[in-house]
């Protein structure tokens, strides 16, 4: 599949660590999703960020209460080695096989392919080249929602890794003379603006995704110099 276009940017990493998210400053998915369906972490933990990261989402954190005094972000997911990634992209390609009744043995390479870039548009690929990390593998991105005083998720409208346009940030903007609508759109909003406030970029078809000194980031914030902060680990 060709390249999407902040691949193209480079990639200079900055040596920063990865270090783990205070239990006592965000909520967590318990159990973790992805641990829980068997994808292989090894030693390593999903709750980790760069030193950068994590001094970002404290700024989140604060910005959020200043709206809601009581309520937190909840890390849904962060670090992911690549193995991970190639587990979960080859979970998400056989649930769409057995959602379609489909055969995977019985595909044609154009079938396989055409299944594939669906789930691309969702999962960046498992790239081990240096120049393409995915995301989530350099320590930068966090998948996250937001939780009230309770610890109750609050309604964005879908659910994280939804593979439907409801994903994409603005879906519900159009509908927004629905009350329904309107309390997704304006909770999809919050998150935005304290993730953005802090420095985040959003993912364009992902309402939970953000990140900050990786590839994406630097393509669509266009910052100065051009190269990314953060690569694989």
């Amino acid at each position: 599949m060709p390249l999407k276009p902040h691949y193209q940017i480079p990639i200079q990493d900055c040596g920063e660590p990865l270090v783990p998210l205070p239990a006592d400053e965000f909520a967590f998915q318990h159990p973790h999703a992805y641990v829980n369906l068997g994808a292989p972490y090894g030693d390593r933990s999903p709750f980790f960020v760069r030193q950068g990261v994590l001094d970002r989402l404290r700024t989140a954190q604060a910005q959020l209460a200043i709206h809601h005094a009581d309520w937190r972000i909840l890390i849904f997911d962060a670090y992911r080695p690549i193995a991970v990634q190639q587990f979960m992209v080859d979970y998400t390609l056989a649930e769409l096989l057995d959602k379609r009744q489909l055969e995977g043995d019985r595909l044609t390479p154009d079938q396989r392919q055409h299944l594939l870039d669906e789930v691309y548009q969702f999962w960046a690929p498992p790239s081990a080249d240096p120049a393409t990390p995915p995301p989530h593998s350099t320590g930068a991105a966090v998948d996250i929602t937001l939780v009230d005083g309770h610890g109750q998720p609050i309604d964005m409208g879908s659910p994280i890794d939804e593979m439907s346009p409801r994903s994409y940030p603005d879906h519900y903007q159009a509908a927004i003379a629905h009350p329904q609508a309107a309390q997704f759109h304006a909770h999809r909003l919050l998150l935005q603006q304290v993730m953005t406030t802090a420095g985040f970029c959003q993912h364009p078809q992902e309402w939970w995704h953000f990140s900050w000194g990786d590839q994406r980031w630097v393509w669509q914030e266009t910052v100065q110099p051009a190269i990314a902060r953060y690569g694989g680990l």
